[in-house]
């Protein structure tokens, strides 16, 4: 277990070197903990280290960075997969990992946070809409080395295996060569088992054009649907955008400051004096 004190540096941390019992490993995820793309991570993370798994009793797709403030939150201990410490928790991923660092891990922190394998991209500006994403965001914010997954396959029925042999690796790097504080990895995997390597890039800029499809319920009252069209503005080679369409998974490096520095020096020379 890492120490709640090993904060602050800024610098990278050599986690492998620091201990030589397996790492623990918590393990989330924003499709509920039921979801195959969970179970995949869980088999690649059980042949890495120790698995604690907190995850949501159902599905929280979309839902951020939000946390559960108007009612209480129920924290189970479940009994899924043989040998794995599982807790299904009521509210949702960002939820899980405070629980978890709070009331299964007792304020202590585990080597290593995992979410996903989210079944859907979490690429470009999806990042600030998940809750796989979101979860790994709270476990950096917590100085726990985190990584956020995601499969471009929708489907229930979705074939994550030819991403495993990604994730040990990408993991077993993590642990080796640690991240650097406040910084997480946002790793998406291409449909299809012909991947063609790994590339590290940068968040495109896309976003969605929403749209809403009106429809009437029998009391005649309109409701609408979500929908709309991904539109990639950001026609650059260096993109996770560009790097899943042609084949390669996308690693993204991701900071919660999202502070723009650079507009500093800008508004510093706005008249602001009253």
């Amino acid at each position: 277990m890492q120490s709640s004190n090993t904060r602050g540096t800024g610098k990278f941390r050599n986690l492998a070197s620091m201990k030589k019992t397996k790492p623990t490993i918590l393990v989330v995820n924003d499709d509920g903990i039921t979801a195959p793309g969970i179970k995949a991570l869980i088999e690649v993370m059980q042949g890495i280290g120790n698995v604690v798994v907190v995850a949501p009793d159902g599905p929280q797709s979309g839902t951020g960075h939000a946390i559960t403030i108007a009612k209480p939150l129920r924290l189970d201990k479940v009994e899924l997969y043989e040998g794995v410490e599982m807790y299904k928790c009521s509210g949702t991923p960002v939820d899980c990992v405070k629980l978890a660092v709070n009331k299964v891990f007792k304020g202590k922190k585990p080597d290593l946070c995992v979410s996903g394998i989210n079944h859907g991209l979490n690429n470009s500006i999806n990042v600030l809409y998940s809750g796989t994403m979101s979860a790994a965001v709270e476990g950096a914010i917590e100085s726990i080395p985190s990584i956020g997954f995601s499969l471009d396959d929708f489907g229930h029925d979705a074939d994550f295996s030819h991403c495993k042999r990604y994730i040990e690796k990408i993991t077993n790097q993590v642990l080796k060569n640690g991240l650097g504080l406040g910084t997480l990895l946002n790793v998406n995997f291409p449909r299809g088992a012909d991947i063609k390597g790994i590339k590290i890039c940068r968040q495109a800029n896309a976003k969605w054009a929403e749209e809403f499809d009106e429809r009437t319920d029998p009391n005649r009252r309109s409701y609408y649907w979500l929908t709309g069209v991904f539109q990639n503005n950001d026609h650059g080679e260096d993109t996770d955008v560009w790097a899943l369409d042609h084949g390669f998974v996308s690693v993204v490096p991701v900071q919660f400051d999202m502070t723009a520095h650079h507009a500093i020096p800008i508004l510093n020379t706005w008249d602001l004096e009253m």
